[in-house]
């Protein structure tokens, strides 16, 4: 088992691009903040399927948090992420600090619109998808991989991405991988530590009745009843709900009368004491 390489500043990074590219490889990037799960690991595996090199960046983003967000005890195991690594065999990984990515003087953002304006995250978080695409936009200009690998998990972060590449002709595919989910239906994520014995015993409940919401709604139950009333069931099982919407998969606005199922999307944010999760399903089969 080789360890990857760990490369700490963006100049490195591209004198190692390069001599790839010289060398006739294809890159990948799969793009992290660390405290690394089975879900980014299936990551960098699907990379690895479309690409000769990967480079998985580890970098806690703080443009990306809010004023009353985990920033500072977000988890930073990096020793255990980086033998997570070596096991998924990544060639490369990005590992720079702050300074390194927001040099001193740093003046610039993106304007977003579109998905990062439908009222579902950016409602509850109004700064978090600014910090998003500026760092995902730097991810993706300092190697330039042919590919980038990204969690259907975080949908509309998706969504936003995809719109970002297109919208400013980045020359990088942007892929979207399945959401991992533990045996009983809860999504992974690094957050899920913060749960305690009882929390982790209720937290399934989320994706349960989004299940149950989606199944209704296939079978021809309005959507306002389908949702209201797995809205009901995830507030009985202790959740406080951000929201739970069914939007267009596409493009994150409010369905139109007489959308088909398999174009609609699922997507909800919950609290469970202090830790809050996030899930989508696709409504269609």
């Amino acid at each position: 088992m080789k360890a990857p390489e760990v490369i700490e500043t963006v100049d490195a990074l591209r004198a190692r691009v390069r001599a790839w590219r010289a060398a006739g490889d294809t890159v990948a990037l799969v793009p992290t903040m660390g405290a690394l799960h089975a879900g980014h690991v299936s990551l960098v595996e699907l990379a690895r399927r479309r690409a000769r090199r990967v480079i998985v960046s580890v970098f806690v983003n703080p443009t990306q948090f809010g004023p009353n967000e985990d920033f500072a005890r977000y988890p930073r195991p990096f020793g255990a992420d980086l033998d997570k690594l070596a096991m998924a065999q990544a060639d490369v990984v990005f590992h720079p600090d702050a300074s390194e990515m927001y040099p001193e003087g740093f003046a610039t953002t993106i304007s977003l619109a579109g998905p990062a304006a439908a009222g579902l995250e950016d409602k509850f978080r109004p700064t978090h998808f600014q910090g998003v695409a500026t760092i995902v936009a730097k991810l993706l200009l300092q190697p330039l991989p042919d590919v980038a690998i990204f969690g259907e998990k975080d949908f509309q972060q998706l969504a936003v991405i995809r719109q970002l590449a297109r919208d400013l002709h980045l020359p990088v595919e942007i892929v979207g991988a399945p959401t991992m989910r533990e045996a009983d239906g809860l999504a992974l994520s690094s957050r899920n530590i913060y749960l305690d014995e009882r929390q982790r015993k209720f937290a399934p409940n989320l994706h349960q009745a989004m299940q149950w919401a989606a199944g209704r709604i296939r079978a021809g139950e309005p959507v306002e009843l389908a949702v209201r009333e797995a809205a009901a069931a995830i507030s009985a099982a202790g959740f406080v709900i951000d929201y739970l919407e069914v939007r267009d998969a596409r493009t994150l606005a409010p369905p139109t009368p007489g959308q088909k199922p398999g174009e609609l999307r699922l997507l909800a944010a919950a609290r469970l004491g202090t830790t809050r999760l996030i899930d989508n399903i696709a409504v269609g089969d």
